[in-house]
């Protein structure tokens, strides 16, 4: 069910809208960003970092498939919202979406409120992320760095990838770590890791090279990607409002389940 929206309301304000596709870009071989108008093009989303939408459609039985996306846009940005999508082999929604063409619509419903960020809220946080992770983290990423004059927060990403090909918003990346001396990102590359990447697994020689000499007691982390890396860092996440039990290497620093948010 598509709902009026007019000029000076937010998009995303907890019902379904259909929103049309307006372009798609490819970033990677099975990854892609695709572009959603707004209504208007002075919209705005009415989402905040870090926060995530829905998206549903009916697959070939009628049965509604409703699956959670994070954008990457900036939620200020007007008149269009950008999904960072990897398809995979058994993902319905993912495969649907990489599907369509520019004038398909699809149903999105927000905002689903993940992590309210303030300014300065922590002073060092850690970003651990896998693949697709990212998106969240890079809301994270965006907003402070784009209030640098307010937000002093200290930012360390460690991302995993299979590949070197499968990093997504590489460019991005670096060209954020390069103008701002209080972001720093590790790249961990399983197979064949070039020059500038570590190789393997993001792993707790990973963390002491990041972390350095600095209490790892002193830092927010925030953990995003598939189960094996939860597993490994975290323990996974039982559900949207149970965050489970720490396990994994941070449990082995000695950090505290409160120092921890689990995407």
């Amino acid at each position: 069910m598509t709902i009026p929206v007019s000029a000076a309301s937010p998009v995303f304000k907890g019902d379904f809208i259909d929103l049309t596709l307006t372009g798609v870009t490819k970033v990677s071989h099975d990854t892609s960003i695709f572009r959603f108008a707004y209504p208007e093009a002075d919209d705005e989303s009415g989402l905040i970092t870090a926060s995530a939408v829905l998206v549903k459609y009916k697959d070939e039985n009628d049965k509604n498939i409703i699956r959670p996306y994070t954008p990457i846009t900036d939620p200020k940005t007007k008149g269009y919202v950008d999904l960072l999508v990897k398809v995979y082999p058994e993902g319905k929604a993912s495969k649907h979406i990489h599907s369509l063409k520019p004038g398909d619509k699809l149903a999105f419903k927000g905002p689903i409120i993940k992590y309210p960020w303030t300014p300065n809220k922590d002073p060092q946080i850690v970003l651990v992320g896998g693949g697709t992770g990212l998106t969240p983290l890079y809301q994270l990423i965006h907003e402070i760095t784009s209030n640098r004059g307010e937000d002093k927060t200290e930012i360390t990403l460690l991302y995993g990838n299979k590949t070197v090909d499968d990093i997504l918003l590489y460019d991005e990346l670096k060209s954020i770590a390069a103008k701002d001396d209080k972001f720093k990102v590790f790249f961990t590359i399983e197979k064949d890791a070039p020059e500038g990447t570590i190789a393997g697994f993001i792993n707790d020689a990973v963390f002491k090279k990041a972390i350095g000499d600095k209490d790892f007691k002193s830092f927010k982390y925030f953990v995003c990607g598939p189960p094996g890396l939860y597993n490994a860092i975290s323990g996974p996440k039982i559900s949207p409002s149970d965050q489970g039990e720490l396990t994994g290497l941070l449990k082995s620093y000695g950090v505290d389940k409160e120092q921890v948010f689990k995407f």
